[in-house]
């Protein structure tokens, strides 16, 4: 098969949370990585299930995927991970930016709690340039900082899984207000992304329908953010 076909990527969006969990395969060999699952929580009751997770692991034993990864792009204040419930479920190892410590320990003093803040609950910390083998294919990691100061995006092919640093041009960049947030690293982050080709496809990791589109959308492009992203189009 040529090494040149690029992954299949499925998304999985979750309205309850806005949240796009992707399925991203290599076609030559099937190896799979999972970015940013959603496991399923109702604050009305407390209550955490695993329906979100469980058609996901539906879709990957229909379509014969082997997971071999799952990708976390930040640390998610608005849903919760579904990382170790899949990781039991398939084998696959956890990754997430290896500046993950910085939260742990922002939100560890802000709570305080004195938890560990090394990032050692998951398998790979990913610096950026890592390269992260996926069968004959790879994601290169990009540092995209600003949201949370670990941050990170996945690129493979002319895809990036941004996480979230940018939405749908029409409702505009990540909140920075969160603990560790910074406008400023952010702008730089997004510049850097929006530097890609035009043509370069970008994967939302949630979509909350901005006012005036009836439906739900994930993927964009650094031509489409450039040219009409409310906040950061060309000339900002």
């Amino acid at each position: 098969m040529p090494a040149e076909q690029k992954a299949d990527i499925r998304a999985f969006f979750d309205e309850a949370t806005f949240t796009v969990t992707y399925l991203v395969r290599d076609p030559a060999t099937d190896a799979a990585a999972i970015v940013d699952p959603v496991l399923d929580y109702d604050p009305k009751s407390g209550k955490i299930t695993t329906a979100s997770a469980d058609r996901l692991l539906a879709a990957i034993r229909e379509s014969g995927a082997k997971v071999e990864w799952i990708l976390e792009t930040h640390a998610h204040a608005d849903h919760l991970s579904a990382a170790q419930y899949l990781k039991a479920k398939t084998g696959a190892k956890i990754g997430i930016g290896a500046d993950i410590g910085k939260v742990q320990k922002i939100f560890g003093e802000l709570f305080g709690q004195n938890a560990p803040s090394d990032g050692r609950e998951f398998d790979a910390l990913f610096a950026d340039g890592d390269r992260i083998p996926l069968g004959q294919n790879h994601f290169e990691v990009l540092a995209t900082p600003g949201h949370t100061p670990a941050c990170i995006s996945y690129r493979i092919d002319d895809a990036v899984f941004v996480g979230d640093t940018l939405f749908m041009p029409d409702y505009g960049t990540a909140r920075t207000d969160f603990p560790g947030g910074d406008a400023r690293t952010l702008y730089h982050s997004i510049k850097r992304l929006l530097s890609f080709p035009p043509e370069t496809r970008l994967f939302m990791c949630h979509d909350y329908k901005a006012p005036g589109r009836d439906t739900y959308a994930w993927e964009s492009s650094v031509a489409e953010e450039r040219a009409r992203n409310v906040h950061m189009h060309d000339g900002v």
